[in-house]
């Protein structure tokens, strides 16, 4: 069985993409999403998060939310805003943010291969969240957001992938966050061959956002079974979607933290305890963390920079990322964030939001203190996963992401 197969998406109809496209379900709050939907009757909210579709309360894991998912898919391939690729393909996926440009393939993926470790994690995942994805696919029959995965860099297969990009895409669409997603569909028999047995070559695929979905669609599989062995290999739910970008394309930005108190410290308590483990600087402007080992720290009304006093760094992919340090020399020691799964007086924000978004909430007083942290790199999080180590939780965040409603594998 290949790691990866070509399948026939459900995909908008042409001049239909924009229509559809949304972004990640799990990247938008309740209230970001009506408003994304708002006005827009075949966004793929109404499918990724049907519950806006429903009374004001309702509990998104209630058997209804799945059931109204269920029912605008089907109204939206049923009225032909979306419809099924005739034959199984391949997809070019092209991502543009500003200057920042990835190309990727889109496939689905043997779930044989995650549960062997070809396909390998780097998070744990929460089981309510993972339900709630298998419950989806469940209702819906069908994946409909990709895994977002990386791939050691292959020149033959980017090149295969420029090819096509010289053409005009089937799918163009601008996101409101200014995002561009472009589209090709690969029908070539023997393009589609070459690009499998490439990727059959490869070691590994590394997940890079989606371990809930990847885990949702290991998790479904084994529950429908297989009927014989040639079911293994050429059952839908035997393979999960995704997208594979080459790890040189991909874009970590930092993930910050934000924490309620001090732990019952004064401000100059705390400051003397974080002078035990870093060099504390005091600075006038935002400090965005230019190398590893360094962190901006923000306390109400001022800024400072704060560098690891020791610069011997730990071999272990874990101990050694910049988030585990902050982790184990401050956050654990100092402020008493034993756990910061479950901690509830830690928060995360993604670089995206920005350095003035994170002083924004300390100066409110609704938090005490603001870390930036510099962006893990790809090689960590190859490092960590070659190793079959976890990351600490919200240690990556990608961006640009893939959008929700371009490309589904129909079960």
């Amino acid at each position: 069985m290949s790691m990866l197969r070509p399948f026939a998406a459900l995909r908008p109809a042409p001049g239909r993409a924009a229509d559809v496209a949304a972004p990640p379900y799990d990247v938008v709050s309740l209230e970001e999403a009506r408003v994304h939907a708002s006005g827009r009757p075949w966004s793929f909210l109404h499918v990724s998060r049907a519950e806006i579709d429903l009374p004001a309360g309702t509990d998104p894991y209630s058997p209804q939310v799945y059931a109204r998912a269920r029912d605008n898919l089907q109204e939206m391939e049923y009225t032909r805003i979306l419809v099924r690729e005739a034959l199984p393909c391949y997809y070019v996926y092209r991502l543009v943010m500003g200057e920042h440009v990835q190309t990727g393939l889109a496939a689905t993926v043997a779930v044989a291969a995650y549960d062997t470790g070809r396909v390998r994690r780097h998070e744990l995942t929460r089981p309510d969240k993972e339900d709630d994805r298998v419950h989806q696919i469940d209702a819906l029959n069908a994946q409909t957001g990709p895994v977002l995965l990386a791939y050691r860099h292959q020149p033959e297969v980017e090149a295969l992938l420029a090819t096509f990009t010289r053409e005009t895409p089937e799918m163009d669409v601008t996101a409101a966050d200014g995002v561009r997603h472009l589209v090709w569909t690969i029908k070539d028999s023997a393009t589609i061959q070459r690009l499998t047995t490439l990727f059959e070559g490869m070691e590994r695929l590394y997940i890079a956002d989606g371990h809930h979905r990847s885990a949702a669609a290991a998790r479904v599989a084994a529950r429908r079974g297989f009927n014989s062995a040639e079911e293994i290999a050429t059952a839908a739910h035997a393979y999960f979607l995704a997208v594979a970008f080459p790890d040189r394309e991909m874009r970590i930005l930092d993930y910050n933290r934000l924490v309620k108190d001090l732990n019952g410290l004064s401000r100059e308590n705390f400051l003397a305890r974080v002078a035990q483990s870093f060099r504390v600087e005091t600075v006038e402007t935002e400090v965005r963390p230019g190398r590893s080992g360094e962190y901006g720290m923000y306390l109400p009304g001022q800024w400072y920079r704060l560098t690891l006093n020791s610069d011997q760094s730990p071999v272990d992919p874990v101990a050694r990322l910049d988030v585990s340090l902050l982790q184990d020399r401050l956050l654990a020691p100092v402020l008493a964030i034993g756990d910061p799964r479950r901690d509830k007086r830690i928060d995360f924000v993604g670089g995206i939001r920005g350095l003035s978004g994170l002083q924004k909430r300390v100066d409110s007083g609704e938090m005490a203190v603001a870390f930036a942290l510099y962006p893990t790199t790809m090689m960590d999080l190859m490092a960590v996963a070659d190793a079959g180590a976890i990351m600490p939780p919200k240690s990556t965040w990608f961006e640009p992401k893939l959008a929700d409603g371009l490309l589904s594998h129909m079960l």
